[in-house]
Parts: C-alpha cells; sequence; structure tokens
C-alpha cells in the first residue's frame, strides 16, 4: 500500500464498506503541498459524518503530468475525481481554490460547494505561487523558494512541515503552476471566478491576508467565516478547529 493509498484509507476510516452513505468532501492543499495537509481531520468528528477525500495533485504526490501543470489541467483533475467520487464539496487551501473554481464551472462537474480556506482572492495571495515567474529556470525558482522558507521557519514553526513537503514536489510542475497563478491573477480576479462558481464559504484569519484582500472581501457578500489567531495551515496545526468551522459553514 504507497502512502497515499494508507492516508486515504485513514481519512474515509471505511475503505472497505462500499456502500457508503456519507457526503464526500474533497481535500485540495495549496501551492506545492499535498493530501498530507489534511491528515489530522481524520481524527475529528467531521470524518465521522463525511467522507474526507484528500488529493494528491499530479507533481505534487501524484505522478506529474505529461503536458504542462497549469491551473485548468489541474481543474480537470478535480473534476474528474469529484465525478469518480460523486462529491459535491471541496475544501480548497489557498491557490486550490482556484483550482476549484475552475473544476465547479465545468457543466459536468457535480462540486456545488466551495469551503475555501484562505485561497486566491486577489492577485497579492499568490505571495508564494506568483513568484515562480519571476524565475526562468524551474531548478532557480525551486532553489530559491526553499531558502525563503528555510529563513521563514526560523521564527514560524509551521514552516518547517510546509517547507519538507515542498521539497518533495516535481520541480517542473512547481514552477510551472507558479507561473500560472502569477499570469492567471494579473488577467482576472480570482475572488470574482470563485464567487460565481459554487456556493462558497470562505474560512480565513484576516491576519494572513494582504490587504488588498482583506478590502475585496469587506466589500463583496461572499459568506465567511473567521477562524482568530489561525495560521495559514488551520488544518495542520488545528484540525479539530477547523473541522467545528467546516461543519458550521456546511449546516448554515
Amino acid at each position: 500500500m504507497s502512502a497515499y493509498d494508507a492516508l486515504e484509507a485513514k481519512m474515509t476510516k471505511q475503505p472497505s464498506q462500499v456502500n457508503d452513505e456519507r457526503p464526500a468532501i474533497l481535500c485540495v492543499a495549496g501551492f506545492g503541498d499535498n493530501a498530507s495537509m489534511f491528515e489530522g481531520l481524520a481524527d475529528t468528528h467531521l470524518a465521522n459524518s463525511y467522507r474526507l477525500l484528500p488529493i494528491n495533485l499530479p507533481g505534487f504526490g501524484a505522478q506529474p503530468l505529461a503536458k504542462a501543470t497549469t491551473l485548468e489541467a489541474l481543474a480537470q483533475t478535480v473534476a474528474d475525481k469529484a465525478i469518480k467520487h460523486g462529491a459535491e464539496i471541496i475544501v480548497a487551501h489557498s491557490v486550490a481554490s482556484i483550482i476549484a473554481s475552475l473544476a465547479a464551472k465545468r457543466a459536468y462537474c457535480p462540486l456545488t460547494t466551495i469551503i475555501s480556506l484562505e485561497g486566491n482572492i486577489t492577485a497579492e495571495d499568490a505571495y508564494f505561487s506568483g513568484t515562480a515567474a519571476d524565475y526562468s529556470d524551474p531548478v532557480a525558482f525551486r532553489a530559491a523558494f526553499l531558502e525563503r522558507l528555510d529563513e521563514m521557519a526560523k521564527t514560524a514553526p509551521i514552516i518547517r512541515r510546509y517547507r519538507n513537503e515542498v521539497s518533495k514536489a516535481d520541480t517542473l510542475a512547481l514552477w510551472q503552476l507558479g507561473t500560472d497563478a502569477r499570469h492567471f491573477s494579473a488577467g482576472c480576479v480570482p475572488g470574482e471566478l470563485l464567487q460565481s462558481a459554487a456556493n462558497v464559504i470562505y474560512l480565513y484569519n484576516p491576519d494572513n491576508c494582504p490587504d488588498s484582500t482583506v478590502r475585496w472581501l469587506e466589500e463583496n457578500k461572499m459568506d465567511r467565516i473567521i477562524l482568530e489567531n489561525a495560521t495559514h495551515w488551520a488544518s495542520v496545526d488545528q484540525p479539530k478547529r477547523l473541522a467545528e468551522m467546516i461543519a458550521e459553514a456546511l449546516h448554515r
């Protein structure tokens, strides 16, 4: 059994149960991360009521794509997973919020609800991914990004795990996705796409967001829940609290 299969079995809790009637929730990590980001949710009450299905995207825990790793290409992967599992709900972190939005916009995709965990709202939210566009060489970007995370981890321990997972990502996929995220956000407002794609509940700590994103949220009517004192990786360091917030969001 692969590491991903073991994680999926833990998350679903009843992998051999064929007629599992619990609603499925896809869980998609943000830039450079993978399904392990959601492992802590397996031990919360949310897993009793829902089939939590963490996704390893191509290049980020799963086999890289033969073509370019773009937001649209990854959205196709998410849409296919939603169809396979009959999932109408997705929890999407950071840049995965754009991916989830693009997937939900597909006519055949069953996704109707997006729980966005500090997902990209404005161009400034691509503060990690977007820096890839500053490099013409994927290897150079990876080295610089990991160095940046090493420096950040000195004062923010939560970054250490993230840095470790980023180091496992496919180098080309990391650079291609980050570059595409920058270009995408320059051409449209991710928050507008998110708002039009599905029923959305935005979970966030304003302290983690750029001023432009906080202003956008104040000026728009997107449903939201504030996670006070949470880090950008609430599923990692506060899974029980996050599970409570997700449950609240789904019962509004």
